[in-house]
């Protein structure tokens, strides 16, 4: 899904999306023309951030969270950092 998509689905804002992926926590694609791409799992990424944003985590607080799922783990507090 291309970024607009994705942030339609996520519930943010597209330039939201490209600060996430600025500071590293979310990872997209890039298609031949250069357009951002991303999958299903880059969904549960985000929603991972705004549910601990809304919790009052700061992004730093996050990155263990996002590297979490992206170990492949269903969620990402099951981790131990």
């Amino acid at each position: 899904m291309l970024i607009g998509e994705l942030a339609e689905r996520a519930g943010t804002s597209a330039r939201t999306l490209r600060y996430y992926e600025e500071q590293g926590l979310v990872r997209p694609q890039r298609d031949a023309k250069g357009y951002r791409q991303y999958d299903d799992a880059e969904l549960r990424v985000v929603a991972e951030i705004r549910a601990r944003l809304a919790a009052g985590f700061g992004l730093e607080e996050i990155r263990p969270f996002v590297e979490c799922l992206r170990a492949g783990n269903e969620a990402g507090h099951v981790c131990p950092d």
